[in-house]
């Protein structure tokens, strides 16, 4: 599994970790606003980014993802901040409701302890879609890569051109024949595409965790619903709401990033 980190070997720790069909890299905006003070590593789930791909794709589960990631927290050694956008937050949630985690404080990125069918659906759908699609896999240029980036990452939120131009050089590799293909194994979609879309219902693990969070939502998120984020206020988690954002907020933006380092530093 494959990260990139930055600021100091000896500062605090903060573990960013992507969503489902994203890689570490994401958090590039996110950790130059952070280390200054603390160490920011940011990994590449399996089958994604600069990490291996798995033998068997139906092992791209929350499960396996859970135990590649407890295997980095044990080479980190320390307590640690997490910051998880969507499968990343998941993942952050049950290493945070496992008993002597490591986790002192946790922000979800648009995910939350209720995820509703409809909107797993949808990226069941997105996923299927992209996976039949020669066209989806295979990129001639980069700008063909940053309009389809535009048109499906439209929820992120509103982007400068330099922060789309920055998503695409991130999320494609080069192919032998000179095209250029998303950055993650097409397999990722196979446990998508065996079971059904089902609403999930973490709230078990969220009572069980203890650590202080912040919630983060995309205004018109379908992912993380109002009622879910008003309930995980009424626990007490921070929260904040991106205007003009679905599923799920880039972090890019300097609001975005200057919340979740003052939550980090208090």
């Amino acid at each position: 599994m494959a990260y990139v980190a930055w600021g100091e070997p000896e500062a605090p720790p903060v573990l960013c970790v992507h969503g489902l069909t994203r890689n570490g890299r994401d958090f590039d905006a996110l950790a130059a606003g952070l280390s200054d003070r603390f160490r920011v590593i940011c990994p590449d789930l399996p089958g994604r980014g600069a990490s291996d791909w798995l033998d068997d794709p139906m092992l791209y589960q929350a499960q396996h993802y859970v135990t590649a990631l407890a295997h980095l927290l044990a080479v980190i050694g320390r307590d640690v901040a997490w910051v998880g956008t969507s499968l990343g937050g998941i993942c952050g949630m049950v290493i945070a409701a496992t008993p002597g985690h490591c986790i002192r404080k946790l922000v979800l990125n648009d995910i939350g302890p209720f995820i509703p069918a409809e909107a797993l659906g949808r990226i069941r759908d997105y996923m299927l879609a992209s996976g039949a699609s020669n066209i989806l896999q295979r990129f001639s240029d980069m700008e063909s890569v940053e309009r389809y980036l535009r048109l499906v990452h439209a929820p992120f939120g509103p982007l400068t051109d330099a922060q789309w131009a920055h998503l695409a050089a991130i999320s494609v590799r080069p192919l032998p024949d000179g095209y250029f293909a998303m950055h993650y194994d097409p397999g990722i979609a196979a446990p998508l595409r065996a079971h059904p879309a089902v609403a999930v219902d973490l709230w078990p693990l969220w009572d069980r965790m203890g650590v202080p969070v912040l919630a983060i939502r995309g205004a018109v998120s379908d992912l993380l619903l109002p009622e879910t984020l008003e309930r995980m206020a009424s626990c007490g988690a921070r929260v904040m709401t991106v205007p003009d954002t679905g599923h799920a907020p880039a972090l890019m933006a300097p609001d975005q990033i200057a919340t979740i380092r003052a939550f980090l530093l208090a």
